[in-house]
C-alpha cells in the first residue's frame, strides 16, 4: 500500500481537472468515511444527509447487501491543489493565490455535488475559508481539513503557532486542501470522478 493510501481508500489520489483545456489540476481520491472521521462528520452535518432524496436513495439501501458498491455509504472526497506559493508565507500575493485556489475548488466542489444531487444522492462540500458546509443550512460546526487529510491520506502536519500546517508528500506546504462529502453508492461517485479529464502526469 502506498503511503497516501489507507484502509478507507476506494480510489487512490489522482490528478483531474474540470476542463480538459484548462491547467487547474486537483488531486482527488475517494474514501469510505472511517470511524475517526465519522464523529467529526456528525458534529458538522448532524443528520442533514438523511433528509435529502430519501425517496430515491431508499432503493439503494434495499439493494442486495452482497453488492457493496451499490449500497449507500458515507464517503469523503478529499482534494488538494498544488499552490504556486508556499501558503505558510504572508503577503498580498499569497492571498491572491489562496483566492485563485478557492475559486478552483468552489467550481469543482459544486460540480461534483451537482452531479450527485441530480442523481438523488446527498452531497456537500466544505468552504475552505470558514470550514463550514457550503450547501447544508443550519450547520455551524467547523470541519478541520488538516485533521481530515491526516486521517484519510496519512499526510503529515506540523504546528506553527496556533495553526496546524498540512504538508503534501510532493508539494510540501504549497498545498490547498478541501473536502467534499457524499451519501451515495461508491460506484456512482467513482463514475463521476472517472468522467473527469485527467490532469498533468508530472
Amino acid at each position: 500500500r502506498s503511503p497516501d493510501t489507507t484502509s478507507s481508500t476506494i480510489v487512490p489520489p489522482q490528478l483531474v481537472r474540470l476542463d480538459k483545456s484548462g491547467t487547474d489540476d486537483i488531486e482527488c481520491s475517494l474514501h469510505l468515511l472511517p470511524k475517526p472521521l465519522m464523529r467529526e462528520f456528525s458534529h458538522v452535518f448532524h443528520d442533514e444527509y438523511l433528509k435529502f432524496g430519501s425517496e430515491n436513495s431508499g432503493d439503494a439501501v434495499m439493494s442486495d447487501a452482497a453488492d457493496a458498491d451499490s449500497a449507500l455509504r458515507l464517503l469523503a472526497i478529499p482534494t488538494n491543489q498544488r499552490a504556486r506559493e508556499d501558503l505558510v508565507a504572508v503577503g498580498d500575493h499569497i492571498e491572491q493565490e489562496k483566492d485563485r485556489l478557492l475559486n478552483v475548488f468552489i467550481s469543482f466542489g459544486q460540480y461534483i455535488c451537482d452531479q450527485l444531487r441530480a442523481k438523488g444522492f446527498w452531497a456537500d462540500y466544505i468552504d475552505p475559508c470558514s470550514g463550514l458546509p457550503m450547501i447544508s443550512l443550519n450547520c455551524n460546526k467547523v470541519y478541520s481539513e488538516v485533521d481530515g487529510m491526516e486521517c484519510l491520506l496519512n499526510y503529515k502536519a506540523y504546528n506553527a503557532g496556533f495553526c496546524k500546517i498540512l504538508t503534501h508528500p510532493k508539494w510540501g506546504s504549497a498545498v490547498y486542501p478541501a473536502t467534499i462529502f457524499a451519501h451515495a453508492p461508491t460506484d456512482v461517485v467513482r463514475t463521476v470522478i472517472a468522467s473527469l479529464p485527467a490532469g498533468a502526469t508530472a
